[in-house]
């Protein structure tokens, strides 16, 4: 039977931040009553016969703070990118524009923010619960060392404290990063 992997707090902090970095991802995508481009990264177009991100078939830009603009490469593809975009459930109407299309941001209502903040908290858990399956899986490691006597209890306790603390850093930082997305999304 092979000898457990030493054991390497920075692995585990290294997954740690891959959560906040994917909630990061998330939040970006949640519409806050002012254009982004990122708004548009979940969006995919079908086209030459292949489904694509939007952003390898068109270039995002925000020429004002409540307008998108996304400039399709070729023609052919406008009206997908239209139709994908129409579809995405993010409740924007674009306007066509000869190869380009303007996508007005609509202002947020209050039932739409009230959603827009529960989505974000749903994220922010599911973000909570990977660190807390990283802190697990971490807490198995170091009992598996301990058992196999490759480390003493004591560095087991010591080790244990380092996970936990930063187990606690890492769901402090997602909740920050929730508080301040909730205020921008409530902010009128």
């Amino acid at each position: 039977m092979a000898a457990p992997a030493p054991f390497n707090l920075d692995d585990y902090k290294k997954r740690m931040d891959g959560a906040l970095t994917a909630l990061a991802h998330e939040f970006s995508g949640l519409r806050t009553g002012r254009a982004s481009p990122a708004l548009l990264d979940p969006i995919t177009v079908e086209a030459y016969g292949a489904v694509s991100p939007l952003n390898q078939v068109a270039s995002v830009t925000v020429p004002e703070a409540r307008m998108i603009s996304v400039q399709v490469w070729d023609k052919a593809v406008v009206s997908a990118v239209d139709k994908a975009i129409r579809a995405s459930n993010l409740g924007l109407n674009p306007i066509i524009d000869g190869q380009s299309l303007r996508i007005p941001i609509p202002p947020l209502t209050g039932e739409r923010r009230t959603e827009l903040s529960k989505v974000a908290g749903k994220y922010s858990e599911q973000q909570r619960i990977a660190v807390r399956n990283i802190r697990r899986d971490a807490m198995e490691h170091l009992k598996k060392l301990e058992k196999d006597h490759a480390i003493s209890e004591d560095e087991h306790k010591r080790l244990g404290v380092e996970v936990q603390k930063a187990t606690d850093d890492h769901i402090k930082k997602i909740d920050d990063m929730l508080r301040r997305k909730e205020e921008e999304i409530t902010q009128v």
